[in-house]
């Protein structure tokens, strides 16, 4: 999610994922109208956060004790609620841990204040500010392996691209060679955010809002979403599979229940890859 601001301060708020919910930490952030939300999972430890950021203007410890109520409210333990104020700079809270990084065999990812390759990998450029998606998070990298994986086998033309956040794996798709792409995203920012990473990149995608699967058929559809969503979406996203479908946002425990529910839609699975402990499934329509 993303919002633009202005000059403001803003109140970073981190917690380890095991100690509140998804629909916990929704209605936390909710309540306080934080103006972006991500989740995140350290490559080394294995740890995965729960990250918010807060407007605070001129009142960043009222802001504070304002979240940290909210927290223990929620159930959270006092030493596990992580605070911290960033300046007016947005740049900073997102560049502290990005890096350019290689991802499977062709493509290159990077923030515009890293270097391009120095291979022939094919360069995408994302400096994403509140969107999600950079691609250090495990299910990206899984997604975007997956993209690359099948169009060297046989070029899709046509992908959707369910929950695009910034764009990224739409991005890459066009840069590959898949005619057709088309970035579906229930926050009207991300969308314009999905918009202006592609056109930095210099491909063409259409970007539209949705929070419902469009009612179309594409050969290669993507959704890097969570586990709960992809239930939910199982009639809309496997009827507009119309060759190809690979879904992420899970843990490997959940894998083999979200499978299954897309099994029974007629669809086969063909793969399960797991980074750490998040999988993404690969099914094919036979």
């Amino acid at each position: 999610m993303q919002e633009a601001i202005g000059t403001a301060e803003w109140l970073e708020l981190r917690l380890a994922a095991e100690m509140i919910d998804e629909a916990g930490f929704d209605t936390l952030c909710e309540s306080l109208d934080a103006v972006g939300t991500a989740f995140e999972t350290d490559a080394d430890s294995g740890m995965s956060l729960r990250i918010a950021w807060f407007a605070c203007g001129e009142a960043p410890q009222q802001m504070r004790a304002a979240v940290t109520a909210a927290a223990l409210l929620a159930g959270v333990a006092p030493d596990a609620i992580h605070l911290q104020v960033l300046g007016d700079d947005w740049a900073t809270a997102w560049q502290r841990d990005w890096r350019a990084m290689p991802v499977g065999r062709r493509l290159w990812v990077r923030p515009s204040f890293c270097e391009p390759p120095s291979d022939d990998r094919l360069d995408i450029v994302l400096d994403p500010g509140m969107a999600f998606g950079t691609g250090q998070h495990a299910t990206t990298r899984l997604c975007l392996e997956a993209i690359e994986r099948i169009c060297d086998e046989a070029m899709p033309a046509t992908m959707l691209d369910m929950g695009a956040g910034s764009g990224l794996l739409s991005i890459a798709a066009a840069a590959l060679g898949v005619r057709d792409v088309l970035a579906v995203d229930n926050d009207a920012v991300a969308v314009e955010a999905c918009r202006t990473n592609a056109a930095a990149n210099g491909v063409a995608i259409r970007c539209e809002w949705g929070d419902t699967p469009p009612d179309a058929s594409f050969d290669l559809v993507v959704a890097n979403i969570l586990a709960g969503p992809l239930i939910d979406m199982v009639p809309g996203l496997a009827a507009c599979t119309g060759r190809r479908l690979v879904l992420s946002g899970l843990l490997q425990t959940q894998a083999e229940a979200v499978s299954r529910a897309y099994e029974a839609q007629g669809l086969k699975a063909l793969r399960t890859e797991a980074m750490a402990e998040w999988a993404a499934i690969e099914l094919i329509r036979p």
